[in-house]
């Protein structure tokens, strides 16, 4: 069984690219059963009850989390609602698994926020396909954000409260988006938050390390100054905080997939 532990886990290099995925369940028995299962696909760590994911959750970035209902401590429906209205954690998803079945019980979960609802007993080829399902769904909606140049921010919110937070932090790339020093430590400042909690929450919800996402608000908000075509592209280069316009150029091509001049050119085919 993998071990439980509150401070920031270290996975192979050849498992970095793996979700990392909290199970959560009283039962030993259960929780090697899952884990051993998810572990072929998944970064798998495990708690014995919802104190302890808390825990897991606030020094480690986790995508999902699968949490058994009766538990002692914290119950599933507690640790849910507690993710669900957490600023930090919200952005999470969480699968329910319950022998409850009746219709009340399933209904209590998803007023809570959990996003799929497991009965027990359960196929693991099901368990996988709603893993697999809301796990593919939310890269898709990051993706998506990455590669298109005008769609918003927040666009990735799951909740009222993510969308809040990132328009506040959009807000402030763009205020001080001149600054070319601008990295981490100065948004944390800028947000008032530590820098821990700052890069776990940008790099859950988006994919991206905070650095990452401001290269990218620069070459979002460039795209658009691009668009409106009323300043040429070493005038924009400049605005959004890059040292020249040949380095804002490569990563506007290699964000995008093409220079700011085949920008220009698709989005007003007029002035070619």
């Amino acid at each position: 069984m993998e071990k439980t532990l509150t401070t920031p886990v270290k996975f192979a290099d050849t498992d970095a690219d793996k979700a990392v995925i909290l199970l959560v369940d009283d039962s030993d028995e259960i929780l090697d059963f899952i884990s051993d299962d998810l572990n072929e696909k998944y970064n798998v760590l495990t708690a014995l009850n919802g104190k302890e994911a808390l825990d897991i959750l606030h020094s480690n970035i986790v995508q999902l989390v699968i949490s058994d209902v009766m538990m002692p401590e914290m119950d599933g429906f507690e640790l849910c609602e507690t993710i669900k209205k957490s600023f930090e954690l919200c952005h999470i998803p969480v699968v329910l698994l319950t022998a409850k079945t009746s219709l009340q019980s399933k209904i209590d979960g998803l007023e809570l926020g959990a996003d799929a609802y497991v009965e027990k007993p359960f196929s693991l080829e099901y368990l996988h396909a709603q893993v697999g399902s809301l796990l593919r769904n939310r890269s898709k909606i990051k993706e998506y954000f990455s590669n298109s140049p005008l769609v918003h921010i927040k666009t990735i919110a799951y909740s009222k409260s993510d969308e809040l937070f990132l328009e506040k932090l959009n807000d402030d790339i763009f205020r001080n988006m001149s600054n070319k020093d601008l990295d981490v430590e100065h948004l944390a400042d800028i947000m008032n938050m530590s820098r821990p909690t700052l890069y776990r929450k940008i790099k859950s919800i988006s994919n991206l390390t905070p650095n990452e996402l401001i290269n990218l608000a620069r070459l979002k908000k460039a795209a658009e100054l691009l668009n409106e075509g009323n300043l040429k592209i070493y005038e924009i280069s400049d605005l959004v905080g890059y040292s020249s316009q040949t380095h804002f150029g490569r990563n506007f091509l290699k964000q995008f997939g093409m220079s700011p001049t085949d920008y220009i050119n698709r989005q007003n085919p007029e002035q070619v």
